[in-house]
C-alpha cells in the first residue's frame, strides 16, 4: 500500500512510502479491538470503592427490641441492613478491573485498529517536524492548515519531542503519543491518524516482530 507524504502546510511533498499490507491492510479483527479497548478502560478505574458492610458499621450490638410480642419483625441489631444506617449487603470492595489479554491478540487489535483507519481513508503520512519552543498556537497552525481543527487527531511520533508535545496538550481534541505508547483505545477515537515519516518503519518492526 502506498501513502503520499504531506508536509505541515498541508501540502502534498511528492514523495510516497510503501507500508506494510501485514499491518495498514488487513481485515480489522472487531473482537481483537473490543478486547483490548476494553482493557485499558479497565485499567484506567482505580477500584477505590468501598462501602461498610453489617460487620463494618460502628453501632450499638444490644438486641433493640424483644423478640416477641411487638407485632412486628423480629429484630436483633441495629446494624441490620434493613434499617437507616445499617450495613450496605454485598457493597462494592476494593478490586483490580484488569484481565489478562494475550500479547498475539494485543498486536492483532493494533494491526486491526490502523487498517481500519486505512480503509476509511482516515491516515496522513506528515514530513518530520519540530518546533523550536513549546506554543499552543504552533500546533493550532498546523491542524488548520490540515483543515482538522475541529477533528479529534491523533499524532503519531517516533520518539517524544518535548516541544510539539507541550504545544498540543491544550488542545481538547488533539493528542500526541509515541510509537512505544500507541494503543487501540486511542487510535478507534480519533477521526484521523497523522503519523509522521519517520515513525512508519519502527512502527511496522513492532508490530511484525
Amino acid at each position: 500500500m502506498e501513502l503520499s507524504v504531506i508536509n505541515i502546510k498541508g501540502e502534498d511533498t511528492g514523495k510516497k512510502v510503501n507500508v506494510s499490507e501485514e499491518i495498514f491492510g488487513i481485515e480489522p479483527n472487531t473482537h481483537a479491538i473490543y478486547l483490548d479497548v476494553k482493557l485499558y478502560l479497565a485499567n484506567q478505574r482505580q477500584g477505590t470503592h468501598k462501602s461498610k458492610e453489617r460487620a463494618e458499621v460502628n453501632h450499638s450490638t444490644r438486641k433493640i427490641k424483644r423478640q416477641k410480642g411487638t407485632g412486628g419483625a423480629r429484630a436483633g441489631s441495629i446494624k441490620s441492613p434493613v434499617f437507616v444506617g445499617g450495613g450496605r449487603i454485598f457493597g462494592p470492595r476494593p478490586r483490580d478491573y484488569g484481565f489478562k489479554v494475550n500479547k498475539k491478540v494485543k498486536v492483532l487489535a493494533r494491526k486491526s485498529a490502523f487498517s481500519a483507519k486505512a480503509k476509511s481513508d482516515a491516515i496522513s503520512v506528515l514530513e518530520a517536524f519540530t518546533f523550536d519552543a513549546p506554543k499552543t498556537k504552533s500546533y493550532l497552525n498546523v491542524l488548520n492548515s490540515l483543515a482538522l481543527v475541529n477533528t479529534k487527531t491523533l499524532l503519531i511520533l517516533p520518539a517524544i519531542d518535548s516541544n510539539v508535545y507541550l504545544s498540543s496538550r491544550n488542545i481538547p481534541k488533539a493528542k500526541v503519543t509515541t510509537v512505544d505508547a500507541v494503543n487501540t483505545y486511542d487510535l478507534m477515537y480519533a477521526d484521523r491518524l497523522l503519523i509522521s515519516e519517520s515513525a512508519l518503519s519502527i512502527l511496522e518492526t513492532q508490530l511484525n516482530k
